[in-house]
């Protein structure tokens, strides 16, 4: 029993052997000399990985007693984080290597980051949960505050803790408060509670607690407000990071949370414990606070901050739907919203003068004249990110509000629209800035790098052609989606 479960949580053990040897390897030897390296090593693991995961995998199985599930949901999720991740590493490199920042201790912790990414998305227990979502916590506080010279990073590092540390509370007083109404921390156990019709005040209140928690990890209002500074004050791959790989991991779990142990569907086809409401209404402010506070952001990584929150609220919508589809659109949307993430840092990356990194939006005034292939790749992003079509990123919003109205949530579905129209003002902001903006004398630099240059280009081609689909990833959503909620 033992080595079936130990084969089925291997990439995980693998990745975290990686991880340890590669800091140990790291402190006996040549320390920060080894950091450019490790940085490449540990991209290649994770596409490794992903590739072995994303072919070898198949069906459904339970480890640990049910603490631990490897099905398709879980696979597909680990896939896009590991991916994402590895594009980060990759972008990274350059920018840290420069910057004086890539110790050997960066890949290291991304590592150890998404060990916990990967058993959040399989958790079939509280316990597992916790662990998994701690994991990937405590690794991104440091990386967080990564320059230690900057009072930004060292305050960005520090609130991401504090409220992490008031997140991580309200999680497990919720997860206390499930497990003494339903008399076990399994998910499987939770549900049957639940479908036995013993739905007691005390299980909706950890329930309640249990959302707080997981809302502060994917920045859904009133859980965001670590979200703008802790973007501007980490260094700008480490911000790529936070809105790439954590993002996926954290709606996994929402998801794997809301139907493993409160959201089986009844003979009725209405949920057994109806938390569609709450989720609902978390989307809904999500999208308009984000849509409004971008608005007067001049700094583009606050406004990718804002940015950010409004697309949780979107992906939040196709949970709140709390059935296949919804499931199904929320993935599909995710893996939209990351390729757009990767493509975006990509150009903010390349956004230097006189070696120094620039993040204020009116320094790309007429910048498509001086670049005039990475304006247009920028403008496709910021198109399909705003959801004008025909750009992948609008089918992306499509899915989310069909599924919702489809659940008989239209009002939700138009509350969409609207926020989507107000949101698209500050990406079309950035497009009147390159193409139209006044001259100024001190133009940005010209920025040669070839990965920043293939992830930018890439992204950009992905959001016209729609390779997307063909890369089967709406097939592959839909079947994960499926395990998941039946």
């Amino acid at each position: 029993m033992i080595q079936a479960d130990l084969t089925i949580i291997l990439p995980e053990i693998l990745l975290s052997l990686y991880a340890i040897g590669a800091l140990l390897g790291a402190v006996y030897t040549s320390k920060d000399k080894l950091g450019p390296l490790l940085v490449w090593l540990t991209a290649g693991v994770f596409v490794a990985l992903a590739a072995w995961i994303g072919f070898s995998g198949a069906g459904t199985n339970v480890a640990f007693g049910g603490m631990f599930v490897d099905d398709a949901f879980s696979r597909f999720a680990k896939v896009a984080i590991l991916l994402a991740s590895a594009a980060v590493l990759m972008m990274s490199q350059e920018y840290m290597y420069r910057k004086g920042l890539l110790r050997f201790e960066y890949p290291v912790l991304v590592a150890l980051s998404v060990v916990g990414m990967m058993v959040m998305v399989s958790a079939g227990d509280l316990m597992t949960l916790y662990m998994g979502l701690e994991l990937q916590s405590l690794a991104l506080y440091v990386v967080a505050s990564l320059r230690r010279d900057s009072a930004r990073s060292t305050e960005a590092g520090l609130k991401y803790f504090v409220l992490g540390a008031l997140s991580s509370g309200l999680l497990l007083y919720g997860a206390s408060l499930t497990y003494g109404f339903a008399g076990t921390t399994l998910f499987s156990g939770i549900i049957q509670t639940a479908v036995e019709g013993d739905v007691s005040i005390g299980l909706l209140f950890g329930l309640v607690f249990i959302i707080a928690g997981l809302a502060f990890k994917v920045s859904a209002v009133p859980f965001h407000m670590w979200t703008p500074d802790v973007y501007e004050g980490s260094p700008t791959p480490v911000t790529a990071f936070f809105a790439t790989a954590p993002k996926i991991a954290a709606m996994g779990l929402f998801a794997r949370v809301l139907h493993d142990a409160f959201g089986s569907l009844g003979s009725d086809g209405a949920l057994i414990v109806d938390w569609s409401p709450i989720i609902a209404l978390l989307s809904l402010v999500s999208m308009f606070l984000g849509a409004f506070a971008a608005i007067g952001q001049t700094n583009i990584k606050r406004l990718m901050a804002f940015s950010s929150i409004a697309h949780m609220g979107y992906a939040l919508m196709g949970l709140a739907a709390g059935t296949v589809l919804g499931v199904q659109a929320m993935l599909v949307y995710m893996a939209i919203y990351v390729t757009m993430n990767i493509g975006t840092f990509a150009f903010i990356l390349s956004m230097e003068k006189d070696g120094q990194a620039v993040t204020d939006i009116a320094s790309l005034n007429q910048y498509a004249k001086r670049e005039p292939g990475k304006a247009l790749a920028m403008l496709v992003l910021l198109f399909s990110m705003a959801g004008v079509p025909p750009m992948v990123g609008f089918f992306g919003k499509l899915y989310v509000l069909r599924a919702a109205y489809d659940a008989g949530l239209a009002w939700l579905a138009i509350a969409g629209v609207i926020a989507s129209v107000i949101g698209a003002y500050y990406y079309l902001r950035i497009v009147y800035y390159m193409y139209f903006g006044e001259e100024q004398d001190e133009a940005l630099d010209t920025n040669k790098s070839p990965v920043l240059w293939v992830f930018l280009m890439g992204s950009a081609a992905i959001m016209v052609l729609g390779l997307v689909n063909l890369f089967g990833v709406e097939g592959a959503a839909a079947a994960a989606a499926a395990t998941l909620v039946n």
